[in-house]
């Protein structure tokens, strides 16, 4: 029998952070493909639409006016997800749609909070990648803010910033922006996470994501285990070893950095700047505006007693596999059994880092 080979042989990888495994099958790359193929739109946006929503200067679905805003804008979203005052929902209204109180079958919690949207410009055609570093800074400072506002809010308990890029990411506003959700309790995703932190502290005296990029420095002196894309003074943009998506990467900050509250002027900017570096990468991958849903971990808010253990990193999740029409689905083995990839990290990683850092648009 031929030696084990990771780049043809299959294999399960373990998520340290979600306790999780996921199904590496390499070889599966090599199938033909006559499934779904997604509709790239040849559009040029204009840098500004009087019929889009969040322009500046423009009327929004509700009858609320944007600011003619220059920079970042923040306001509170028109369909929030939570809203701040509701009623609690009591044993009483359990019974209505189980004729029994509350038990370990039907249990049900009443959710309170708020929802923010962060345009990240007033252009209406640029995504962060076609934006510049001061820019992006920009955008960065808006999360700082909101983060911290929204934490001073003591039935604030997890506040979760994220951006939905593209229509298959369910985006349905193309102009540049992200949300921002702050609920009165941390949801499952997190909770698993910090729960991860927090026993591998207690086992080895050290945080999983500091160990992780010491670990990560060392195996990017080697090209076949080098899972860095790009790295500056404060944060490694990197594909986990455990990646689930085809170009899933991560953003961690190389030093203990629980929250963007604590950041530095000089780590805001090196953020920006990695941010700006991985995303024109995406886009320069199969030359389209690569779609993608990204999401900052960090500590639930600026003083949640769980926040020393965090530390700040944001995932990025792409869908597109094969090319600019062809996405990953996760169906059918990934839905009832554990999910599955097609190409190994290291063989994303490598694609990614081999890409130019300037945008294929700027070539043009």
């Amino acid at each position: 029998m031929s030696e084990f080979s990771f780049t043809d042989h299959s294999h399960r990888r373990f998520n340290p952070l979600t306790q999780s495994w996921v199904l590496c099958s390499p070889h599966r790359a090599k199938r033909p493909w006559l499934g779904q193929t997604e509709e790239q739109s040849t559009e040029t946006r204009p840098s500004y639409d009087p019929k889009c929503y969040l322009c500046p200067g423009n009327t929004r679905a509700t009858g609320t006016r944007n600011e003619q805003y220059t920079s970042t804008y923040v306001f509170t979203n028109d369909y929030a997800a939570v809203h701040e005052n509701q009623p609690m929902c009591t044993n009483t209204d359990i019974e209505q749609v189980t004729r029994s109180s509350s038990n370990d079958l039907f249990r049900v919690k009443s959710v309170c909070g708020t929802c923010k949207v962060v345009c990240f410009s007033p252009r209406h055609d640029l995504t962060l990648p076609e934006l510049s570093v001061e820019e992006i800074i920009k955008v960065v400072c808006a999360w700082q803010q909101v983060y911290a506002d929204l934490s001073r809010n003591p039935e604030i308990k997890y506040v979760q910033l994220f951006e939905n890029k593209g229509a298959v990411m369910g985006c349905s506003n193309p102009h540049p922006h992200g949300q921002a959700w702050a609920l009165s309790h941390v949801p499952s995703e997190p909770a698993q996470e910090i729960s991860s932190f927090r026993a591998y502290q207690k086992k080895h005296n050290a945080c999983i994501l500091c160990t992780y990029v010491e670990a990560e420095l060392v195996n990017s002196k080697t090209e076949s285990t080098n899972r860095i894309i790009v790295q500056n003074e404060s944060f490694m943009v990197v594909v986990p070893f455990w990646a689930t998506w085809p170009f899933e990467t991560m953003i961690v900050a190389k030093s203990h950095v629980s929250s963007i509250s604590e950041m530095s002027d000089a780590m805001t900017r090196d953020l920006a700047s990695a941010i700006r570096e991985l995303t024109i990468r995406y886009d320069n991958l199969f030359e389209c505006s690569f779609p993608y849903s990204m999401g900052l971990h960090q500590a639930p808010t600026a003083t949640h007693e769980d926040g020393v253990c965090c530390h700040l990193h944001l995932h990025f999740y792409p869908p597109l596999l094969r090319s600019k029409e062809v996405r990953k689905f996760l169906v059918g083995f990934e839905m009832m059994a554990e999910p599955q990839r097609d190409l190994t990290a290291e063989q994303a990683a490598s694609r990614l880092r081999a890409l130019s850092s300037v945008h294929y648009k700027s070539k043009v």
